[in-house]
């Protein structure tokens, strides 16, 4: 019997999970970043990092089809040895809480700005930690369809960003490459950070209910993330000036601005308390796979032990230190750095190895 069938996903769930995780929190600032590096030809960075996305993510696809499964540590297990498989264990346990944590982190911050000044960080910290132990310790399963109930409910979202396009100026985007290649070329490091998180494919992979279907769900994913960071750049370049996106770290909020009601004066606020929502698709699906490597460590299968405690260790530790903006865009930038070999470069290397260790029949003397 297949160790994954009681908790699988359907291949909804698996697109869902890939786009949610991936845009949950970048699609803020993303528009000022792209500005910054290529001003308004930043949009054409998005596009090549598309392509590049989703070459790797094929890969890291064609990685797991070596062992369909078992997630990233029985295939480490079983190419390189089960300390290889503990270590790897180790560090992508490591990762990926850390992917959430900056998440947690962020989300914490703009809460703060926007909605809860007088409250303390940890009080915040725990309103977010509970519900996310409820998702948590049920499993992939549940959290596919918190995942999928999440993305339903924000589908009015693009259609309320038309709005402000009635005060736009399309000529800002002309001409299109102002000054050349070279400054699209220099945001793409940039951007890469914002497309990190298909490496949950490691994990979730022996959980999808048809595996056939994964490149497919990958591809479809990324296509969704591509046009959701298209559509929301592209208005934020038409409406704000070259220079005026640069004044916001948000952009994308402080278009809402434009948007306007007799009954309420910042409407940006609104949208805020719903954005928490798709803010937790960066730290529940990575909290669960964090808790399953360090379960996987030690030869368990039930990852709840593991997630009290990492959700007391966050929660003490928040009430003794909270980070503030500038080390939060540290982390971020920590981040983008350690995702990029983490989710471009180790898989590459990985597959190179098996196709060698396949070729040359080292599976064989295991």
């Amino acid at each position: 019997m297949k160790k994954y069938t009681l908790n699988e996903i359907t291949f909804m769930q698996y697109i869902l999970l890939n786009f949610g995780m991936v845009v949950s929190i970048g699609f803020l600032s993303l528009p000022r970043v792209l500005a910054e590096q290529a001003g308004t030809a930043g949009w054409i960075a998005l596009i090549i990092v598309w392509v590049i996305s989703i070459v790797a993510s094929l890969i890291v696809i064609q990685v797991m089809k070596r062992y369909p499964d078992g997630t990233l540590l029985d295939l480490l297990s079983m190419y390189l040895g089960k300390w290889a498989g503990k270590a790897g264990a180790v560090l992508f346990a490591l990762y990926l809480f850390y992917y959430g944590y900056t998440g947690l982190v962020y989300t914490i911050l703009i809460s703060k700005q926007y909605l809860l000044q007088q409250t303390p960080d940890y009080i915040i910290m725990l309103l977010l930690l509970i519900p996310t132990y409820v998702i948590v310790r049920n499993g992939p399963r549940i959290l596919g369809r918190y995942v999928e109930v999440i993305i339903l409910l924000s589908l009015w979202i693009p259609f309320v960003y038309l709005i402000p396009l009635k005060d736009a100026h399309w000529l800002r985007l002309l001409p299109v490459l102002k000054e050349g290649w070279k400054p699209v070329f220099a945001a793409l490091p940039y951007t890469l950070y914002y497309h990190i998180g298909f490496s949950t494919t490691f994990i979730l992979y022996p959980f999808l209910k048809n595996k056939r279907k994964a490149a497919a769900g990958i591809v479809i994913s990324y296509t969704l993330t591509m046009l959701m960071y298209l559509f929301i750049t592209v208005i934020c370049f038409v409406y704000f000036s070259p220079d005026e996106i640069l004044e916001y770290n948000e952009p994308t909020i402080n278009v809402l601005k434009a948007i306007e009601f007799k009954f309420i004066s910042r409407i940006e606020v609104l949208f805020i308390a719903f954005y928490l929502l798709i803010f937790s698709l960066s730290w529940i699906p990575t909290m669960y796979m964090s808790v399953f490597c360090t379960t996987w460590l030690i030869g368990k299968q039930d990852h709840r032990n593991h997630l009290r405690l990492l959700w007391l260790f966050i929660a003490v530790g928040t009430y003794f230190f909270m980070p503030t903006f500038f080390q939060s865009e540290r982390m971020n930038t920590l981040l983008g750095q350690i995702g990029f070999v983490v989710e471009y470069l180790v898989p590459g290397c990985l597959l190179l190895y098996v196709w060698i260790h396949d070729r040359l029949g080292w599976r064989k003397h295991l």
